[in-house]
């Protein structure tokens, strides 16, 4: 089930409010595990069993580490087991299908195996029931003993398959207890319709014109034609992610949680460094948390530092998916944020601040070539014809038509990718002084976000089911 579905917003969602507050609140909790149960199972019922699994497993490796805390040699062991384990279970769903390939390639051999099929958001749910463990072990995350608690931190149905990763320290407490009142339930509801629009208004609609784009042959595109797709996957990749974890945050808050921000404008960044502290922030800190600090961090030499970034980023670039595409696109960054770090980042600092920009700009575009394409074939020629080496034409129809009809979309995207928006709206806040200003100011406020819903809604019932990219990590 997505969030931008009619079945979740005219079904799904008010049965799930309705119930939660006219049940005591001893038995909220198993009523939103019940409902996140359904949420997940409501397109393949059978891949429910692998969210269960973990979550058993994981509730068991917690009462281990926490049983054996003052036994640090087999703590470690058991911490392993769980770490490995996990890695296992994510492995043969998400990796095996790649894995048979490159071998039968590689060693010209013929092992058939029927496709794993590969469940909606295991990459999410597996991390978060590891930094669970993890916690447990180093001590600051408390052990979880009621096992539906444990399992209504995995599968709570706002951040279940697309995030953000939600550590387990962070909401142990409001697992336990929790308040909404009417001023936090209505910023739900606002940042839900926020995302939504994000999602429906404008990354299904800049998606149309990418994938129609990267479905044509590079050798049937112009210049002007393959900066447009790219731009458009671009602001694609940004709506539709953010767009989700914005509805995630504000579906969270109108049952009383509070998930922390997944994105901070990162297309305005002026560093690539920068760029991915502001972009799927809780995975970059995931993996400095438990991958790169770990390793040692830049506290080591500063071999073993690059080391450990190029582990981090081939490892980021595996998690999205069981391509060579993939990896590259991560080592891609690696390189990249390696150079920031040498000497490029104190070269950058010193330019104006207008080509800094440009810089991050043009190496994101070109990572995410390599992201949405499926071989290096596609996207080394996508490449060379978007910098006229291909000797295509530097524009065509197609590519006028695209502008003429999504040139304004495109436009309005860029503009809300950045912080221009929320600066406008707080010099308006700033102007409003009267009680009698700041009560219009609120009306006004809720007549766009009624107008952007039923907009929403509009194009849901028009259009066919479109779900979100990061579905499939």
């Amino acid at each position: 089930m997505v969030f931008s579905n009619l079945v979740f917003l005219f079904i799904f969602l008010p049965l799930v409010l309705v119930t939660y507050y006219l049940v005591r609140n001893e038995l909220r909790n198993y009523l939103l595990l019940g409902f996140s149960l359904v949420f997940y199972a409501w397109g393949e019922p059978k891949y429910v069993v692998v969210m269960i699994f973990s979550i058993i497993l994981n509730y068991i490796f917690g009462l281990l580490v926490h049983s054996f805390r003052n036994h640090k040699s087999l703590n470690k062991i058991i911490l392993g087991a769980a770490i490995l384990t996990n890695l296992l279970v994510l492995g043969y769903y998400k990796y095996i299908n790649f894995l048979i390939n490159n071998i039968n390639e590689l060693l010209s051999t013929n092992i058939h195996m029927d496709p794993v099929v590969l469940p909606i958001g295991i990459s999410f749910f597996t991390f978060q029931a590891m930094s669970y463990v993890i916690d447990v072990y180093r001590q600051p995350g408390e052990v979880q003993k009621n096992p539906f608690d444990l399992a209504l931190y995995v599968a709570l149905f706002p951040q279940l398959i697309a995030g953000p990763i939600v550590r387990y320290n962070e909401i142990a407490a409001q697992i336990k207890k929790r308040f909404v009142d009417i001023e936090k339930f209505s910023e739900g509801i606002r940042i839900f319709i926020l995302g939504l629009s994000k999602k429906v208004l404008i990354a299904n609609q800049v998606g149309f014109v990418a994938d129609a784009i990267f479905n044509k042959p590079t050798s049937e595109m112009s210049v002007l034609l393959a900066w447009i797709g790219i731009i458009a996957y671009s602001l694609q990749i940004y709506f539709d992610f953010s767009g989700y974890s914005d509805m995630a945050i504000g579906l969270g808050k109108m049952f009383g949680f509070d998930f922390s921000k997944n994105f901070n404008y990162p297309y305005i960044s002026k560093s690539i460094g920068e760029f991915w502290r502001r972009w799927h922030i809780s995975l970059s800190t995931w993996f400095r948390d438990y991958v790169y600090i770990p390793l040692g961090g830049s506290r080591v030499s500063k071999f073993k530092s690059y080391r450990n970034l190029f582990i981090v980023w081939g490892l980021t670039g595996l998690w999205h998916g069981a391509s060579w595409t993939f990896i590259a696109w991560g080592l891609y960054y690696g390189i990249i944020i390696a150079l920031e770090r040498a000497w490029l980042g104190g070269f950058l600092e010193k330019l104006w601040t207008p080509i800094r920009h440009a810089y991050v700009i043009l190496i994101f575009l070109i990572g995410w070539v390599f992201f949405r394409a499926d071989n290096f074939s596609y996207s080394f020629d996508f490449i060379k014809t978007m910098f006229g080496v291909n000797q295509q034409p530097l524009y065509d129809k197609l590519s006028i038509y695209y502008l003429y009809d999504y040139g304004a979309v495109i436009l309005l995207a860029m503009i809300i990718s950045t912080p221009i928006m929320p600066f406008i709206v707080r010099k308006v806040n700033k102007l409003v002084s009267n009680s009698f200003l700041q009560f219009s100011n609120q009306l006004i406020v809720s007549g766009i976000l009624l107008f952007l819903l039923i907009v929403n809604i509009v194009h849901m019932v028009n259009s066919t089911f479109n779900p979100f990219i990061y579905f499939r990590f």
